[in-house]
């Protein structure tokens, strides 16, 4: 039986150096990240006396392209793996993927097989959804494989012997759910004895995106006041942690009832109020986190952020939260009661693909020479 594998191949304008990845998405496990590798094929006649550089490069745009006047600048890239590929160094000992086996035999001699290792602490690709009007890259962390002819690592690269190819960095849900979300929060009155209890449970801690999310509200109501109306909304978090003050919440769905209100006093209410959080409700919206977007895909919103310890926070980073919030409104003079539960809203991990047999055969993706102008 013959299987088909998918190949990324992009090649340089001048067509000289061609580059060659399995994939484009590249997980991170918190305390692995998936290696970088590929091919790089080099034309014969450029192999005499030339150096080939390799490098992963993480940009982060914190500012509209548009408004960069004056010489300001309102992108940072980071360079989280730079090696010299060709020629090779003596004493590299590299263990070759199945991909680079399969693909140096078709290949031949000129193609040269790379490893880059991401640091565990880099952070994920997501993109700030840009308004209607905006123009220009949109803000967000967005990751490239750059391979380039030059003198050194650091040489200024000239476009016409440059290959840019754009990767993501993305996480998976864990396999196993988290503790239940629950709380119970009250309010009493100043002048007024009693209190309102309410009770705010979520079905489950851990949703993939798509999933209806069900809260589970109990409203005991043993002040003198009247519940009008029940409020439950889904927020998004983001937290740009390069900024000091670059944390704001978007509700990504909401719903409100007055359905079993007036809650009158020393009644209670039981309800499930059903919500799904999805990108095409949020559109139009300007700074909505999107997972990271590759050229002609799709995307979501962004998937929560898991870190292995709340202190290994990217300065680069964008760090994604989801909670759902209950209000209850009780008029001018009762004020509002709400209730805070954290989730996970994830991508659940895919199958494991198959193995590459011997007649496997290759799915090669092509790319335009749309390298990014880096002069």
């Amino acid at each position: 039986m013959v299987f088909n594998f998918k190949v990324f191949k992009k090649v340089s304008p001048n067509g000289k150096i061609t580059l060659y990845l399995g994939k484009r998405d590249f997980v991170d496990h918190i305390s692995t990240v998936d290696p970088i590798d590929g091919i790089v094929l080099l034309d014969s006649d450029y192999l005499n006396g030339r150096k080939i550089f390799g490098q992963v490069v993480c940009s982060f745009r914190y500012g509209r392209e548009e408004d960069e006047v004056m010489g300001l600048n309102f992108q940072k890239d980071l360079y989280l793996a730079s090696e010299q590929i060709y020629p090779p160094p003596e004493k590299r000992e590299q263990n070759l993927s199945k991909l680079q086996e399969r693909l140096i035999k078709k290949l031949g001699p000129n193609a040269i097989p790379f490893t880059f290792t991401l640091p565990q602490n880099a952070p994920s690709s997501v993109t700030l959804q840009p308004g209607p009007e905006d123009q220009g890259e949109p803000c967000g962390v967005q990751y490239y494989v750059k391979v380039f002819a030059g003198e050194s690592e650091a040489d200024r690269t000239h476009r016409r012997s440059t290959v840019n190819l754009g990767i993501r960095k993305i996480q998976f849900a864990p396999s196993k759910q988290g503790r239940q979300p629950c709380t119970v929060v009250r309010k009493d009155f100043m002048l007024s004895p009693g209190e309102l209890e309410l009770e705010a449970t979520l079905d489950k801690q851990l949703y993939h995106h798509g999933e209806k999310i069900a809260v589970n509200i109990s409203i005991r109501n043993n002040s003198n006041k009247m519940v009008k109306k029940i409020k439950a909304m889904v927020q998004q978090g983001v937290d740009v942690v390069l900024f000091q003050n670059g944390q704001y919440r978007t509700s990504v769905a909401s719903m409100e009832t007055q359905e079993g209100c007036p809650i009158q006093p020393g009644s209670t209410l039981q309800k499930v109020i059903y919500l799904v959080p999805h990108l095409d409700n949020n559109k139009d919206r300007r700074g909505i986190a999107l997972d990271g977007q590759l050229k002609h895909q799709d995307t979501n919103l962004a998937s929560s952020t898991l870190l292995a310890a709340p202190d290994q926070r990217d300065v680069f980073g964008i760090i994604v939260s989801y909670s759902v919030k209950v209000k209850l409104y009780l008029g001018a003079l009762g004020g509002e009661l709400t209730a805070e539960l954290p989730l996970v809203l994830m991508h659940p991990k895919p199958e494991k693909n198959k193995l590459l047999h011997a007649d496997s055969q290759a799915d090669v993706e092509m790319f335009r020479q749309e390298t990014i102008d880096q002069e």
